[in-house]
């Protein structure tokens, strides 16, 4: 299993300074963000994706097959523990006031 990643990149992030990829593939079962854009998901049977709002705050999930999405602190959308999004969804996330927020979907919540 494998990560790609294109050019490299850095970016601030909570007054933070992050190394990082616009777009990160990602092919493994366990995969916390580091700042990257854009996650696509892909060539694996399930994929768990944990937010880091301390190296990310606002990326888009797309996957190519089952993922579960946690944030790494309190709820996403004030509510959710976990969301659940099956292959060919893709969901945008933001991160502010210490919670994670999906800003567009197209892809169904299950909690």
């Amino acid at each position: 299993m494998a990560v790609i990643r294109s050019i490299p990149s850095i970016r601030v992030i909570n007054g933070v300074q992050i190394r990082t990829s616009e777009i990160a593939l990602v092919s493994e079962s366990f995969y916390e963000t580091k700042g990257e854009s854009v996650l696509v998901v892909r060539k694996t049977p399930f994929c768990k994706i944990k937010l880091d709002s301390k190296t990310t705050d606002h990326i888009t999930i797309k996957a190519m097959t089952n993922v579960l999405i946690i944030p790494d602190i309190n709820k996403i959308d004030e509510d959710w523990d976990e969301i659940s999004i099956s292959k060919g969804a893709c969901v945008e996330f933001r991160y502010a006031g210490e919670n994670w927020y999906i800003m567009s979907s197209d892809g169904m919540k299950i909690g």
